[in-house]
């Protein structure tokens, strides 16, 4: 699509709705989107204390969110909670990103609807997750998976500092290297980052060098998919780096995030 009456954004008005204290989702997302789009971000708030209430909450207060765009129309928005989607079951996520694309008149994906559309259209069986959660949410993400039809053959926690999911965004990519180097992937068809919060960039190049898997990550699917909806198909350059089965140009950009 092109809209040559806009001065801005012209190839598309791209939402994302991030959790409220997550650094992560806008940069990588940025980073992701070609030129002539532009990144329009809102913020899923909760007061809730407990992680499960608040995961819950940023959900079910979907539509209040997308409703601070006010008159703004959008041509497609995120949902950039994995976490959350991985609570609700999948069910309840159909249903709802359904029922607010059409409230809304434009696609709203999410993170777990994005990541399945990217690993059929890479013809994965077998998944291997890298998941920087607590154990009960762990647990979670892989039978959110399973649900889904894959064979989840390895499932590897990335340590975090604390019970409080907020503490994923004190990782760094080199946090989850330091895990993931000591896992033996070769069962696996495809490795799985998953969690909007924890930088993966670098991640995902060092492990699809190391590993010679296709390796995807919450940002980058949730991203695939908002372009495939808008057709704005894959035309970047990785440079040095492995070239990515969906996505590419984004490579060269992580010096200056």
């Amino acid at each position: 699509m092109v809209n040559h009456a806009r001065d801005y954004g012209a190839r598309g008005r791209v939402g994302v709705s991030a959790p409220q204290a997550n650094p992560t989702v806008e940069p990588e997302v940025a980073a992701f989107l070609p030129a002539h789009t532009t990144l329009l971000a809102s913020r899923l708030t909760s007061q809730q204390a407990e992680p499960k209430d608040r995961y819950r909450e940023y959900f079910t207060g979907l539509e209040n969110t997308l409703a601070t765009y006010d008159t703004l129309k959008l041509d497609v928005c995120g949902f950039a909670c994995t976490a959350s989607t991985y609570l609700v079951g999948r069910q309840d996520e159909d249903d709802e990103l359904n029922r607010l694309s059409d409230l809304k008149g434009y696609p709203v994906i999410s993170a777990g609807l994005a990541i399945e559309q990217a690993l059929r259209t890479l013809n994965i069986e077998k998944l291997a997750i890298g998941a920087p959660y607590p154990e009960w949410s762990v647990a979670m993400s892989r039978d959110y998976w399973i649900s889904r039809g894959f064979n989840v053959v390895n499932t590897t926690r990335i340590a975090i500092a604390s019970a409080d999911t907020r503490a994923i965004y004190e990782l760094s990519g080199k946090d989850a290297l330091a895990t993931l180097n000591t896992v033996d992937f070769s069962e696996a068809d495809a490795i799985l980052l998953t969690g909007t919060g924890m930088p993966s960039l670098e991640a995902t190049i060092a492990l699809m060098k190391s590993t010679g898997k296709p390796v995807v990550s919450s940002n980058l699917c949730l991203t695939w998919a908002m372009r495939m909806a808008l057709d704005l198909p894959d035309d970047g350059d990785p440079g040095d780096a492995p070239r990515h089965p969906l996505l590419n140009g984004w490579q060269s950009k992580i010096k200056d995030l």
